[in-house]
């Protein structure tokens, strides 16, 4: 059955198979970020421009990065959750045909993501749901109300490292950005640009001595349904835990 599935996965993503795309049919441009309420209070975060930059060196960055489970109870910075966004989806350019290009790479610039977070644990912010704004470079509170916690926690299999955490990361594609551009190689697209994002991650931090550990695992039909995504053109495709470091 999984072969079967496999083997239609790939047909669908031949390149023959997908020379007709919108774009080259100078279609309808999908937007790049959904919208959000005009009244909505959005939380601004740190400019980018104005955090610590921290001397790294390379070779150091990729011996050392590792995968971090346990965390502790001390909390974030907004300055450090806002390097951590701008770092795995921070905007450098807004080109056309809906195309930006980002602190990570994308295939054909298409960004088709949004990041959710849950945040239990960061100075100056409630406990609750969040979406990240990439272009406004700030929050959208989405769920701040009691049981967040709870509900989303259904969807994850690590119930502690969940707890434990300061913020949980939630990538989700966003089907019609990437199939404007690419039809039916979209969906491997997808889940290869989400290795480029969360890898930004773990490096990112790295480098502030915050724990990180990727989650594949997780209840897609639970988390999807919580975060309001039908499953199908909008559904989850990665998550990651982070906090300081015990």
């Amino acid at each position: 059955m999984y072969k079967d599935i496999f083997k239609a996965l790939r047909e669908a993503a031949l390149v023959k198979n997908n020379l007709n795309t919108r774009k080259m049919n100078h279609e309808e441009v999908p937007i790049p970020q959904k919208p959000y309420p005009e009244d909505a209070q959005l939380i601004a975060l740190p400019e980018p421009d104005y955090l610590e930059d921290k001397e790294v060196s390379f070779l150091e960055l990729m011996e050392l990065r590792s995968t971090v489970r346990e965390y502790s109870e001390r909390p974030l910075t907004m300055k450090e959750l806002s390097f951590l966004l701008w770092c795995t989806q921070g905007v450098k350019m807004v080109l056309p045909a809906g195309a930006t290009k980002r602190t990570v790479p994308s295939a054909g610039a298409r960004n088709a993501f949004e990041t959710y977070l849950y945040i239990d644990k960061v100075e100056g912010l409630e406990k609750g749901l969040y979406r990240f704004l990439a272009f406004e470079h700030a929050l959208l509170p989405v769920d701040l109300g009691d049981g967040v916690k709870e509900r989303l926690q259904k969807g994850f299999n690590k119930i502690n490292m969940y707890d434990a955490s300061a913020v949980t990361f939630m990538w989700a594609a966003v089907l019609d950005r990437m199939d404007y551009a690419f039809g039916g190689r979209s969906l491997q697209y997808l889940y290869l640009d989400a290795g480029h994002v969360c890898q930004n991650l773990y490096l990112a931090c790295y480098t502030q001595e915050i724990g990180c550990c990727a989650i594949g695992h997780f209840n897609d039909e639970e988390l999807n349904r919580e975060l309001g995504l039908d499953g199908e053109e909008e559904f989850m495709v990665y998550a990651a835990h982070v906090g300081k470091i015990r």
